[in-house]
C-alpha cells in the first residue's frame, strides 16, 4: 500500500491569509518553554481549504455492506530508544513539511469514506474541551478519530477516560509536548521541533505509554505538533508502529475559521479525504459548522469512517 496519498489538484493553497493570526488564536497555541526539552507546539495555520462544494449525491449503502479493513499489525516488539538511536543516526533528516515522503494523508485510494480527525493539543491555552462538537458527532453516530496530547489528556483525565470507553471514537498519539517533528530541530512556524533521533522517540512514545498505561487506549497513528515532520522522523514513527498521519482537508484553520468557513470545508470533503480539526477549544466555531454541515453530508450518502477501520 502506498505510504502517502497525493492531495487532489482541486486543493488550493491559501495565501498567508490567516498566517500568524491562526497560530496566535489557535487551540494548540505555543507557551514558553519551561526548559529546552518541554516547549509547547502550534497547529499549523490554515494550509488548505476545500473547495465550495460539489456534492454528488450518492446511494448510501446498508450498513451490512461495510467491511473496512482491519487494522495494520503492530510490531511483535517495539524498538527501544537506544535501538532507534543506533539504526537512525546516520539516516539523513530528509525533506521537512506536512507532506513528506511516509506521512500518510488520505484514505487508501478508492475509498468509499471519508474520515474526521480532531485534535486537542494541551499547554496552558489548549485544554480546553468543545463539547459541542462531541455531542454533534454522538447525536448524528458520526465516527471520529481523536488526537490527544499527553497535556491534554493529563488535564482531562475523566474526559479523556469518557473518550476511550466511546466505540465512537478512536483515540490517536498527538505527541508527549507537541513539537514538530524532526531528527535535528527544525522548526515550524518559529516553533523548534525535536532536535535528535532520541527526542523525536521521546516525543512519540512518551505519549504512547501515558494513553496504554493510564487509559488503556493503544494508538495506531501518530500525528505531530504542527503536524510537520522530517522523512527521517516519519520513518522512526513507521519503525515504532504508528503510521505519521496528516490531513487533506483544513476544516478549522486551528479552530480560528467562522462557522461558515468550517461548514465550507467539511462540505467540500470527497471520499477518501481526512479532514482535521480540533475539539479542545471550544469558544471556536468548529462544532457549529461541522454540526451545520453533517446533516447534508449525511444526506447525500457520505460515510464516514475511523482510520483504524481503514488504514
Amino acid at each position: 500500500m502506498n505510504h502517502t496519498h497525493q492531495l487532489p489538484a482541486r486543493r488550493s493553497m491559501l495565501a498567508g491569509i490567516f498566517g500568524t493570526a491562526a497560530l496566535a488564536l489557535s487551540g494548540c497555541m505555543p507557551e514558553a518553554p519551561a526548559s529546552p526539552l518541554d516547549t509547547a507546539g502550534g497547529m499549523p495555520p490554515a494550509t488548505r481549504l476545500a473547495a465550495p462544494p460539489q456534492m454528488t449525491p450518492a446511494v448510501k449503502a446498508p450498513a451490512a455492506t461495510w467491511k473496512p479493513a482491519g487494522p495494520a499489525p503492530l510490531p511483535r516488539r517495539i524498538t527501544s530508544r537506544a535501538q532507534a538511536v543506533r539504526e537512525f543516526a546516520k539516516v539523513p533528516a530528509g525533506d521537512f513539511g506536512l507532506e513528506v515522503r511516509g506521512v500518510q494523508l488520505g484514505l487508501p485510494k478508492g475509498s468509499k469514506y471519508l474520515a474526521l480527525t480532531f485534535d486537542a493539543c494541551g499547554g496552558e491555552h489548549g485544554t480546553g474541551y468543545d463539547a459541542a462538537l462531541i455531542k454533534a458527532l454522538r447525536r448524528h453516530q458520526v465516527p471520529a478519530t481523536l488526537f490527544i496530547n499527553s497535556r491534554w489528556a493529563q488535564a482531562n483525565r475523566k474526559l479523556t477516560a469518557e473518550l476511550v470507553a466511546d466505540p465512537l471514537f478512536e483515540i490517536a498519539n498527538h505527541g508527549t509536548v507537541h513539537r514538530p517533528l524532526s531528527v535535528n530541530g527544525r522548526a515550524a512556524y518559529k516553533i523548534p521541533g525535536t532536535t535528535s533521533v532520541g527526542a523525536a522517540y521521546d516525543e512519540v512514545m512518551r505519549n504512547q505509554k501515558y494513553l496504554q498505561s493510564e487509559f488503556g487506549a493503544t494508538s495506531r497513528f501518530f500525528r505531530s505538533g504542527t503536524a510537520h515532520f522530517d522523512v527521517a522522523s516519519a520513518s522512526l514513527t513507521r519503525k515504532l508502529g504508528l503510521i505519521p498521519m496528516n490531513f487533506t482537508v483544513n476544516l478549522d484553520g486551528g479552530a480560528t475559521l467562522p462557522a461558515s468557513a468550517v461548514r465550507r470545508a467539511a462540505l467540500g470533503m470527497r471520499r477518501g479525504d481526512v479532514g482535521i480539526g480540533h475539539f479542545n477549544r471550544p469558544g471556536g466555531d468548529t462544532a457549529e459548522g461541522i454540526a451545520g454541515a453533517l446533516p447534508r453530508m449525511l444526506d447525500s450518502g457520505i460515510r464516514f469512517v475511523r482510520l483504524d477501520k481503514v488504514l
